[in-house]
């Protein structure tokens, strides 16, 4: 397997001020009705790690846009810029990848064989820490472009992952996409990660590629800001009624 980069990170819990100033940052509007920003959880030796995806990379693109922006750079811009606001909080963060690369063993050959120990690997990855919430980021597609909004994933296997999907939809609700009706979705052995993942794990889709107002948005850099600071928030909500 390949170098995973980990970044441990002590500090307390940052205050309201200075999320006010990541979220002017990812430029966040809140509603005043909508309450207070989200305060981070009180980052313990019990407080879990978190594990960051960015789906696919290298050769395996994911779904493009109409235009043709490939999903696998747009998951890894969001998870950049999530783990910058992670580790601003204390959070000790690791990610499966932080290039544009597959993390394959090497040595194999083929298409089919890369992916599925890239698959394997991130698995590893994902269950290497007793104690973790885990985030796969992906974009979605359809047939029909009239369909839009993020949707999340998650799996049985665990039973908190029922619970971070609730917090990371509520977020999404209140921060970016108030007209989202999109309902959490459980999903089986077809999303691999997800499924056979130990820790609370959720497969965020931040959004369709195949509408073309959308995926130009996720194709900029101020709203895959605006997407690390809600799947952050939405991280944060769960730990804190954890």
């Amino acid at each position: 397997m390949k170098n995973v980069k980990r970044m441990i990170f002590s500090g307390a819990v940052v205050s309201v001020c200075a999320f006010s100033a990541i979220a002017a940052a990812a430029g966040m509007n809140r509603n005043k009705n909508d309450g207070e920003l989200p305060a981070s959880a009180k980052i313990s030796k019990d407080t879990p790690v978190i594990v960051l995806d960015a789906g696919h990379g290298g050769i395996d693109g994911g779904c493009s846009s109409a235009d043709g922006v490939p999903e696998k750079g747009i998951n890894l811009s969001i998870l950049l810029k999530l783990r910058d606001m992670l580790e601003i909080s204390g959070y000790d963060v690791v990610v499966t990848r932080d290039t544009d690369t597959s993390i394959h063993d090497k040595g194999i050959e083929g298409i089919a064989q890369q992916k599925s120990s890239d698959m394997d690997n991130r698995l590893a990855i994902f269950n290497d820490n007793d104690n973790a919430v885990c985030i796969s980021i992906h974009q979605n597609q359809f047939t029909q472009p009239q369909y839009h909004g993020a949707q999340m994933f998650y799996s049985a296997t665990n039973p908190e992952s029922e619970s971070l999907a609730r917090a990371m939809k509520s977020s999404f609700t209140k921060l970016l996409q108030p007209d989202n009706q999109r309902e959490i979705k459980q999903c089986g052995k077809e999303l691999f990660l997800c499924y056979f993942s130990k820790n609370p794990t959720v497969m965020v889709e931040c959004g369709f590629l195949s509408n073309p107002e959308e995926a130009a948005l996720l194709s900029t850099d101020d709203y895959q800001a605006k997407v690390a600071f809600t799947i952050f928030s939405g991280i944060s909500e769960f730990i804190a009624s954890a």
